[in-house]
């Protein structure tokens, strides 16, 4: 039997998502949470096989679920479902080993062979967004542009950056200024949002 714990944040999705799987003779829904604070203490209190977890989730997002039980290795396989398919979260979600990442609009059949397939040690990934990993663009920011747009998606004014790095304001404008041009932002927010969306932050 499989075992399974279902982490999505829409209750109807997640209600669907756990009546199709119990028709299922092999599968065994053990849990159904509305948030990545549950899906946590779940998976560590049920040590289920397979935790499929939504990507946007309130407390933590499926992306860090998945590195939270990377970083305690536990053996449960993880399958991300979103409804975006973004290059920048597929990165992040190869980065955190996970073992399916599917679209929320595939057929239901299509997740639970997905489920049968991680148990057997495959990876899984659904076709459209394998193809917006190849359309992966080039990051054009440097090292520095990075560091800045971080520490201000953390909420740090020009005043606090300059501080936090030995470096005059002026030239914590031009690091911005120049990101904020790379990026075709009109602001640092949109920058900030921008570079995230693509996985570079």
């Amino acid at each position: 039997m499989i075992r399974v714990v279902i982490a999505e944040d829409q209750q109807m999705l997640r209600g669907a998502f756990a009546s199709l799987l119990k028709f299922e003779s092999d599968i065994e829904v053990v849990a159904e949470v509305p948030d990545g604070k549950q899906a946590w203490e779940a998976v560590q209190r049920l040590q289920p096989d397979v935790c499929v977890l939504d990507i946007e989730m309130p407390y933590a997002s499926g992306l860090e679920v998945a590195e939270q039980i990377r970083e305690a290795h536990l053996p449960c396989k993880i399958m991300i479902v979103t409804t975006f398919a973004r290059p920048g979260y597929l990165q992040k979600a190869i980065d955190a080993q996970v073992d399916g990442y599917l679209l929320k609009d595939e057929p239901i059949d299509y997740l639970i062979e997905a489920i049968r397939r991680v148990m057997k040690g495959e990876r899984v990934i659904s076709t459209d967004l394998a193809a917006a990993l190849f359309m992966k663009e080039e990051n054009p920011l440097s090292e520095r542009e990075i560091e800045m747009l971080r520490l201000t998606k953390e909420g740090m004014t020009t005043s606090e950056i300059s501080r936090k790095l030995f470096l005059t304001k002026g030239t914590v404008r031009n690091y911005l200024s120049s990101a904020i041009q790379k990026l075709e932002a009109e602001s640092r927010q949109q920058a900030v949002n921008i570079a995230e969306e693509k996985g570079w932050l």
